[in-house]
């Protein structure tokens, strides 16, 4: 497995878990010379583990493990690499932490669906938030609070690099499924990160993002659009659930992707009523219809 040296003090390795949910794999990022930090370990691989250890020069070793969130595709390597290294675990919290009022009610229902690709099992060492700083060998690293794609995802701010998890990519937009994708609180992540003046994104999948504003402010006109078009297809309509609204407006997506499309307008939904631009039928569900006014 090769190791992409992106810069002095910065390699990156993809591990081996290629799906159209994860484009070529999850981007697994090694920060600094000596000490290292390990920025996202990625999914439960023997190989990616591996390959991780093999990439370390000798007399390196991993001093701590960073996660920008609980996803099946980012974190469950954390424990087993924590093991063999003795380096601790660093993440905002477990897989339920972090979500807003709003949707630790709808979690608590039972009946809003989501979960997908959820590591139920993942837990910290220690807990970071927003301001906290990692000082080291490499240098400083910040920790952003930016839910959105999962109420505990973080960012982490290295000289004028970003390493933006799942928030901001450059191949794909994020999915956010509720409860634990929250598209009010994606919005007021982007909008934040569209303001900063870093030089490069690094994703958790993907290429660099090399333009980091204007991506930022393409994925909002993305996500602007699709409101626009949920307004316009409930008008349409009438009452329509998530999945019916998918049918209608993700027209150009393969049919595996389907369920990810509606689970994006439920979010979308969710948002759209607590501004009170739309309403629903009943209460909030995987399943409810809304309707427009």
């Amino acid at each position: 497995m090769s190791v992409d040296v992106l810069q002095p003090g910065l390699r990156r390795i993809t591990a081996p878990n290629p799906s159209p949910m994860t484009f070529t794999g999850t981007q697994t990022y090694l920060l600094g010379e000596g000490d290292i930090v390990i920025i996202d370990p990625g999914p439960l691989s023997d190989i990616h583990h591996d390959a991780i250890l093999a990439a370390l020069a000798p007399g390196e070793r991993i001093a701590g493990i960073l996660v920008t969130h609980s996803h099946l595709d980012h974190a469950p390597l954390a424990a087993p690499l924590s093991a063999t290294t003795g380096a601790k675990v660093l993440a905002a919290g477990p897989s339920d932490w972090g979500r807003s009022d709003v949707m630790q009610a709808l979690a608590e229902t039972g009946t809003l669906g989501g979960g997908e690709g959820v590591d139920a099992t993942f837990a910290p060492d220690e807990q970071i938030a927003e301001g906290d700083r990692i000082s080291g060998s490499w240098g400083e690293i910040d920790v952003l609070e930016t839910p959105g794609h999962m109420a505990n995802h973080l960012s982490f701010a290295w000289n004028d690099v970003l390493f933006s998890g799942d928030l901001v990519m450059e191949w794909s937009t994020s999915l956010v499924s509720p409860p634990d994708g929250d598209m009010s609180a994606f919005f007021a992540s982007v909008e934040r990160l569209a303001q900063r003046d870093d030089r490069l994104f690094l994703p958790g999948h993907g290429a660099a993002v090399t333009t980091p504003r204007a991506r930022c402010k393409a994925l909002l006109e993305h996500r602007r659009g699709r409101e626009a078009q949920i307004l316009q297809a409930l008008a349409a309509l009438g009452p329509a659930n998530a999945e019916d609204l998918a049918a209608q407006i993700y027209t150009d997506v393969a049919p595996e992707l389907r369920p990810a499309a509606a689970r994006n307008v439920l979010a979308h939904l969710i948002d759209l009523s607590q501004r009170g631009q739309i309403t629903t039928t009943g209460p909030i569900t995987a399943d409810t219809s809304f309707q427009a006014g």
